[in-house]
C-alpha cells in the first residue's frame, strides 16, 4: 500500500513510518520544512512539500495514495477553535479524494476526549464539554466518510505515548519538578492516565490502516489508567525529590498553565479491549513506570 502521512516527522510519525516501512508499504511524508523533509528521507519515506494549511498539497498527496493516515495537529493552543477548525478542514481535504474507492482514512484523537471519573470503552461517547472537546469535530469529520465508500477509522491516543526522546505530558513534568524543587499531583493523585508505549501505538496504527473496518473508532491505550500519584512519585525518586500534593488552586500556579494543572488532575481511565479484539493488537513494550525508571526520561539533559 502506498500511504501519504502527514505528522511523520513529528513525535510518534516516525515510529509508525518505520513500521508502516518495515511491514513492505511505501510511505510519501507531509514535510513543511526542510528538517521534516530530511528526517522522512532518512527514513525511506518520500517528502511531499506543504502544510495542513496548504489544501492543495494536501488533496495532492490524499489523490495519489492507496490510504492516507493523518497524525499532524498543531497550532495557537491560546485559539482552540481555530485549531478545531484547521484540523477538521485538513481531514475533509484528506478524505474527499478517497469517496467511494473503499480506500483507508486514519485520524489521530486522544482518548482524553472521553468522560472524566468512569472507565470508558471505544463505544462510549466523547464529552462535548470535556477537556479536550476541540479534537471531536476532526473525530466526526473522519467518520462522515464511513458512509461515503472510505474505510474511515479514529485512533485515540493515549495521552502519554512514552518512548525515547518524548517531549510530551511527561517531560513537561518532569521539567516542573526540576524547575520548583517538587515533584507534584493533585489532590490524592488518584486520578488515572492511560498510557501506550510509541512502538506499540505505531503497530496500532499499521493495523487499522490494513484492516480496520470503516467507522472504527480505536484506543490506542496499553495501560488504562496509570495514576498520577505513582508517576509523580517515580519521578520524585528518580530526582531525589519531594513528591508532593497539591490543592486544585496551588496546582494552578505550579505547573506552566491553569489549563495543564487541569490536564494533570484529570481523570481519564480508558480501555482498549475491544481495540485488541477486533484488530489483534496486543502491546508487548514496556510500560511507563518501567520506562521512566529505566528509559532516558531522567537522564536526558534538563531543557
Amino acid at each position: 500500500m502506498h500511504v501519504f502521512v502527514t505528522g511523520g516527522s513529528g513525535q510518534t510519525g516516525p515510529a509508525v513510518v518505520a513500521e508502516l516501512i518495515a511491514a513492505g508499504h511505501t510511505v510519501t511524508g507531509l514535510a513543511r520544512s526542510d528538517a521534516a523533509a530530511a528526517r522522512l528521507a532518512a527514513l525511506g519515506a518520500t517528502p511531499h512539500r506543504g502544510s495542513l494549511d496548504d489544501l492543495d498539497s494536501l488533496r495532492s498527496g490524499a489523490e495519489a495514495a492507496d490510504g492516507v493516515l493523518h497524525m499532524a495537529y498543531g497550532g495557537d493552543f491560546s485559539d482552540l477553535d481555530d485549531m478545531m477548525r484547521r484540523d477538521r478542514t485538513a481531514i475533509r481535504t484528506l478524505g474527499q479524494p478517497l469517496e467511494q474507492s473503499g480506500k483507508p482514512l486514519v485520524i489521530t484523537s486522544g482518548t482524553l476526549v472521553m468522560p472524566a471519573g468512569r472507565v470508558s470503552t471505544e463505544k462510549d461517547e466523547p464529552d462535548t464539554a470535556g477537556i479536550a472537546a476541540f479534537r471531536i469535530a476532526g473525530e466526526r469529520a473522519c467518520l462522515d466518510f464511513a458512509t461515503k465508500g472510505v474505510r474511515a477509522s479514529v485512533i485515540r491516543l493515549a495521552p502519554t505515548v512514552h518512548g525515547p526522546q518524548d517531549h510530551g505530558f511527561i517531560p513537561m513534568l518532569i521539567a516542573t519538578a526540576r524547575k520548583t524543587g517538587v515533584s507534584a499531583y493533585v489532590g490524592d493523585g488518584g486520578n488515572r492516565w492511560p498510557a501506550v508505549h510509541r512502538l506499540d501505538a505505531a503497530t496500532l496504527f499499521r493495523l487499522a490502516l490494513e484492516k480496520a473496518p470503516a467507522g472504527s473508532v480505536l484506543h490506542a491505550v496499553a495501560e488504562s489508567g496509570v495514576t498520577m500519584k505513582s508517576i509523580a512519585e517515580t519521578i520524585a525518586e528518580g530526582l531525589g525529590l519531594p513528591a508532593v500534593s497539591l490543592t486544585p488552586d496551588e496546582a494552578a500556579g505550579h505547573y506552566v498553565s491553569p489549563f495543564m494543572a487541569k490536564v494533570y488532575g484529570f481523570d481519564a481511565p480508558v480501555t482498549s479491549a475491544g481495540t485488541r479484539q477486533l484488530l489483534g493488537w496486543s502491546p508487548t513494550r514496556a510500560t511507563l513506570l518501567e520506562d521512566l525508571e529505566h528509559g532516558d526520561y531522567l537522564t536526558a539533559p534538563a531543557s
